[in-house]
């Protein structure tokens, strides 16, 4: 089994800080409405929760750092 980090922050009402073993992103938003995500890796994540079962994302890279092999 690996071993995982992640920790969350909230840094301002509707703000996070999330932190990984290899990133941080910075979400913005949240219930009832959209959520941003920019992450230090350059993806950008946008979401929404939708009613039932539904949700939505839409996600993009810009890709500023290369992919590690």
């Amino acid at each position: 089994m690996p071993l995982t980090f992640r920790k969350s922050f909230r840094i301002l009402p509707g703000v996070r800080l999330n932190i990984n073993r290899k990133s941080w992103s910075l979400t913005t938003g949240g219930r009832g409405g959209p959520r941003r995500t920019h992450s230090s890796t350059g993806r950008r994540t946008t979401s929404m929760d939708l009613p039932g079962p539904f949700g939505w994302r839409r996600t993009t890279s810009a890709g500023k750092r290369p992919k590690r092999r």
